[in-house]
């Protein structure tokens, strides 16, 4: 019986980690100098919380922290492509995930998020 609980238990963290990195259908993950050449004109949306977006964000990026994303999904602009970065690109894969489920069709990160930019922020 407790070789079944492990069994069950191993199995459903198995699953968890699938589902935290499985690749996400119709996101790209660009490196820090692409998604700077990329994302110029385009919406790019800080999905950390409020108080981290304040510390220093990538200029013009505006501020919709995932854990608002569901209720904004109105302040994020459809047509064309969507950029997303958070701190360490955690966070902008499961914003990736949410606005491709609302029928957002092409979306882009920032892979390693903040930690890997080197362009210009503001506070």
């Amino acid at each position: 019986m407790e070789t079944v609980l492990y069994t069950l238990l191993f199995l459903f963290v198995l699953w968890m980690m699938y589902k935290q990195f499985a690749p996400v259908k119709g996101l790209r993950t660009l490196p820090a100098e692409q998604f700077q050449t990329e994302s110029k004109g385009s919406p790019v949306i800080d999905v950390r919380e409020a108080h981290e977006y304040k510390r220093g964000h990538i200029e013009g990026a505006v501020n919709v922290p995932l854990s608002q994303l569901p209720q904004r999904f109105g302040d994020v602009p459809r047509g064309g492509t969507v950029y997303l970065y958070c701190q360490s690109g955690m966070r902008s894969k499961q914003a990736a995930r949410l606005l491709v489920r609302g029928g957002y069709a092409d979306v882009a990160e920032l892979r390693g998020g903040m930690l890997s930019w080197r362009g210009p922020t503001q506070r």
